[in-house]
């Protein structure tokens, strides 16, 4: 364990110099007025003591390389006085005497995760004071390497090391702190006006599980403490949004370490929005003449050989399995299979455009670090499909999909977007194809039909597929949050790695050209976007349980209950009834936590009268009616999906 004070955490005269204990030593005990020290510190040092009730001492290296032993009866301020000087806090076992074993291993272990949580903000808001001059210097690689090797860093001394040959190697100083970064960085810590540190998390470095766990904090500021204010309150509904939690509460989907992680299982509800979302693109997509295919979630090596992916793709995918002399891996896209199902097939360009599309489960290899929910996973389904065209239906083909994509995004309630058009770094020879004419044609070609179509878009270099550029679809939710979606791909490579052809109208073959089409991205991790964008609200067409049946008294209005039940259940309204014997008061409010959209109110007036009283998620308004009418105010709002 090693925790070290940010500002002196680079200091030479502390990290170069070897300290050992020194035997029989007196305590060295630090003065009162040494340093002040924070209520967060002091509270540090206060919890920590308690996880470790019956420690005696602690070795602490001080500034000038002296060991110190601290007696336990010691005031713990002072104890935390002296760290505020140390290089650290030594984890050996030596340093907790009188201690078991396992309570120095409790002890280090709680340190290492905690003590961030109580003193880096602190310490943060102290450099700050001291606007500290922030200024930038370079060296050459062997200097860099030396410099970080003496200031005991040796992740920066292997981030070095692979930066390429002719690459600035920049360094950061404010006061005693030194660190490798390419910047740019403010004038002086005294820029910084609101800070906070909003979390912490264990991260293996380079999210590879062979190599050791560190902690990782997050922070936010900015030049107003309003600002950082308003900040704060949306990340605190954030928490209450995020569909990890939401999707627990209301049976949406469960993970477990014995089925593995990443490995998310939709419950009835979650399978309900599932297959909702699934009909709901496929009868756009038939409107449009796409036909749907099915294929494996698995195939040959050589496939992806064929493609590309193999070696542009495969650290993403899982190892391959062999199989009789046969070497298969699980399916990480589903452009292959599909140039496959084209090339079944001698094509006239009379039967282009050819729209294929699919449902497909896909697997990628995700670092354990990386998995969120079912934001990020490690199988997942795509709505994919990909168009093959003359040159001369490009555009009209890409100005359909983003017509349907636009489409899509607005019967969702999700209208706040930006378009981000993704090109090759012509620098980078080993991500991208090294055919300078066919990218120049693709992103000539693109950027052509985009100003044709007129679509205000940023370019971003070096965000493209191996194969092409493409045009990425980012989406603002409600909280501001900006997710990247929908996306359509020019591809000019597979067909030519695949050999594909059409015969033309002069009797030539001819090469088509393919569009990677996604609507949702994963359906996934647009499940959980629109669980986050509702808040677990979903619209009305979109809901698992769309109406709530209640009864006052089950043994005085069940029956009509359940009559209203099977009447809406008939008319497919997806419902439920609930006859428990407890107070209305308390059904009422769990159908608002299940955030269900609409509920019935069946007492002795509506049964008298063959009424309904019905109530809307999120108000106290009571409204009566007929059923025939409720039906058709549900059938309304359905039709036009709208929340």
């Amino acid at each position: 364990m090693k925790i070290q004070s940010n500002m002196y955490i680079n200091n030479p005269d502390m990290t170069s110099r070897n300290i050992e204990k020194k035997e029989n030593s007196s305590h060295a005990l630090v003065q009162e007025d040494d340093i002040q020290i924070s209520d967060s510190a002091r509270k540090l040092v206060e919890t920590a003591r308690n996880k470790v009730s019956d420690f005696h001492t602690m070795h602490f290296s001080s500034i000038n390389g002296e060991i110190r032993e601290i007696p336990a009866e010691y005031k713990c301020e002072n104890l935390f006085k002296l760290d505020l000087k140390a290089t650290s806090i030594s984890g050996e076992q030596s340093a907790f005497e009188g201690c078991s074993e396992n309570q120095s291993e409790v002890f280090g272990k709680w340190l290492d995760e905690n003590a961030s949580e109580y003193l880096t903000e602190d310490e943060m808001k102290k450099i700050i004071k001291e606007d500290l001059k922030i200024e930038r210097f370079e060296l050459p690689r062997e200097e860099a390497i030396k410099l970080m090797e003496e200031r005991e860093e040796p992740y920066k001394v292997e981030l070095i090391k692979e930066l390429p040959e002719g690459e600035v190697i920049s360094f950061y100083k404010q006061g005693e702190f030194v660190d490798l970064c390419r910047g740019p960085h403010l004038p002086s810590t005294g820029k910084v006006k609101a800070i906070k540190l909003t979390s912490k998390s264990a991260a293996y470095w380079r999210g590879d599980s062979k190599n050791k766990s560190l902690q990782r904090v997050y922070g936010i500021s900015f030049p107003k403490a309003s600002e950082l204010e308003d900040y704060l309150k949306k990340l605190e509904e954030a928490k209450q949004r995020d569909h990890r939690k939401l999707g627990k509460e209301l049976n949406i989907f469960m993970t477990h370490d014995l089925v593995g992680k990443g490995l998310p299982m939709y419950l009835p509800n979650g399978y309900v929005v599932w297959e909702l979302l699934e009909n709901y693109i496929k009868r756009k997509e038939r409107k449009l003449d796409y036909k749907h295919v099915l294929t494996p979630p698995l195939a040959s090596v050589e496939l992806y050989k064929t493609s590309g992916h193999w070696d542009h793709y495969k650290d993403n995918m899982f190892p391959k399995m062999e199989v009789e002399g046969e070497e298969f891996v699980l399916r990480p896209m589903n452009c292959p299979h599909h140039m496959m199902i084209y090339a079944n097939t001698i094509h006239s360009y009379r039967d282009l455009p050819i729209r294929i599309g699919e449902i497909a489960r896909d697997c990628r290899f995700e670092s354990s670090g990386t998995l969120k929910g079912i934001e990020r996973v490690r199988t997942f389904c795509q709505n994919d499909a990909h168009l093959f065209v003359t040159p001369e239906q490009i555009e009209s083909e890409f100005k359909s999909v983003v017509d349907l994509i636009l489409e899509v995004y607005k019967e969702l309630n999700i209208t706040d977007y930006h378009f981000e058009l993704s090109l090759r770094d012509p620098n980078d020879k080993v991500k991208y194809h090294p055919d300078d004419q066919m990218w120049d044609s693709a992103e000539n070609t693109l950027r052509q039909v985009l100003d044709d179509i007129g679509i205000d878009y940023v370019e971003k270099v070096g965000e493209a597929a191996f194969y092409g550029p493409k045009l990425d679809f980012h989406i603002k939710d409600s909280l501001g949050r900006v997710w990247q979606c929908g996306t359509i791909q020019l591809d000019m490579n597979l067909p030519e790695r695949f050999d594909l052809t059409y015969i033309d109208s002069d009797g030539s073959k001819k090469r088509p050209v393919m569009l990677h089409r996604v609507i949702y991205g994963s359906i996934e991790r647009f499940i959980g976007i629109l669980i986050e964008h509702y808040a677990g609200v979903f619209p009305l067409w979109l809901s698992p349980v769309q109406v709530n049946v209640l009864p006052v008294v089950s043994s005085y209005h069940g029956d009509y209950a359940k009559e209203i039940y099977d009447y809406l259940i008939e008319n497919d309204i997806r419902c439920e009834i609930d006859s428990r014997d407890e107070k209305l008061g308390y059904r009422l409010r769990e159908a608002q936590i299940k955030k269900i959209p609409y509920t019935l109110i069946l007492g002795e007036e509506e049964c008298n009268n063959k009424t309904i009283s019905y109530r809307k998620h999120g108000s106290k308004d009571t409204f009566t009616t007929t059923k025939e009418e409720f039906l058709n105010l549900l059938k309304e709002e359905i039709k036009n999906k709208s929340n």
